[in-house]
């Protein structure tokens, strides 16, 4: 893999800490001139090729695939452009920031044979290939309920007035894209598509700073809970009439889950502590190389189930982006 990163956030200083396992060849970021220097710096710590400031400049390189970690109402536009210039695509969650873009974009990959993930990491860790399994012992699952409460620094500056992308409708953020879109895909990740959905929001200045989705399975009923307005500790469980299974950790970050059965025996998983974005990056390298599509429209189809789930959710509160004019 020859790969262009674009952007310099947060989550590509994340990815940094395991990328000189992932073997690939080489590595350009793709920054802003305002963020010149951070761009530099990363390219100097982790020994990549080098940084573009023009992005028709990577996109003419020999890079052959594009990881977006930009803000959610730039991945269309970027990875459109990408996909046009025929680079494979891996994109931040949430992909797209309604259905109807990620609808566009699926449609231009399959035109010109490339390939789009969504880098929702937890599908890819041993823990939740593991959990899939063990949710089995449970018997008749009856409550599931995922929480991923997190108080955001970002959220004082956001009651003075100072709104960052991660709490503006302007640039599709919001707790429901930015946290819970973690609890939805384990959710559908584990157990699919609900009968029905709904999205209950606290929501200030046109954004939802919390909220939950109420899901029922017809047989079970769920609730996913993501929170940057207020935190809690965190307690994600499965219950079923055999017993439970419960996690300590936002399900992203899955090391270890116990299963208490209803007979009082107590049985602790533990998985290795590798970084979190390793296992999802080796697969899509996997993936590419081997032009595993099958693999790669299974979980397409996920993530644009998981799309329509949150669009009808957030339009149904009377939370609109920019993106859906």
């Amino acid at each position: 893999m020859k790969l262009g990163i674009l952007g310099t956030g947060m989550i590509v200083h994340d990815l940094m800490q395991t990328f000189n396992e992932l073997g690939i060849e080489e590595t350009y970021l793709f920054a802003t001139t305002h963020s010149k220097e951070k761009a530099e710096k990363l390219v100097n710590d982790y020994h990549l090729n080098g940084v573009y400031y023009d992005y028709d400049d990577l996109l003419n390189s020999d890079i052959d695939t594009v990881y977006c970690a930009l803000p959610n109402h730039l991945h269309y536009s970027f990875c459109k452009k990408a996909l046009e210039n025929h680079k494979h695509v891996i994109i931040e969650k949430p992909i797209t920031a309604n259905t109807r873009e990620l609808e566009e974009l699926i449609d231009l990959a399959n035109k010109n044979q490339l390939m789009i993930f969504e880098a929702v990491n937890l599908h890819y860790l041993p823990s939740f290939i593991s959990l899939k399994e063990d949710v089995k012992q449970l018997g008749t699952l009856k409550i599931v309920s995922f929480n991923y409460s997190q108080y955001s620094s970002r959220y004082n500056a956001f009651k003075e007035g100072h709104i960052l992308p991660a709490f503006d409708y302007h640039k599709a953020g919001g707790a429901l894209m930015d946290l819970n879109v973690y609890n939805i895909n384990a959710m559908m990740g584990l157990f699919g598509k609900p009968a029905k959905s709904q999205y209950l929001a606290n929501i200030e200045k046109n954004i939802d700073t919390s909220g939950m989705m109420i899901f029922d399975y017809q047989d079970f009923k769920a609730i996913a809970i993501g929170a940057k307005d207020c935190k809690a500790p965190l307690m994600n469980t499965i219950q079923g009439d055999q017993g439970a299974i419960v996690v300590n950790s936002p399900l992203s970050q899955m090391y270890e889950y116990s299963i208490y059965s209803n007979d009082g025996k107590i049985q602790t998983k533990t998985f290795e502590k590798k970084h979190r974005l390793y296992y999802e990056f080796k697969e899509f390298i996997r993936l590419i190389e081997e032009k595993d599509v099958q693999k790669q429209q299974d979980m397409l189809k996920l993530s644009l189930m998981i799309a329509q789930i949150m669009e009808e959710g957030r339009k149904k509160e009377g939370i609109v982006f920019d993106n859906d004019q």
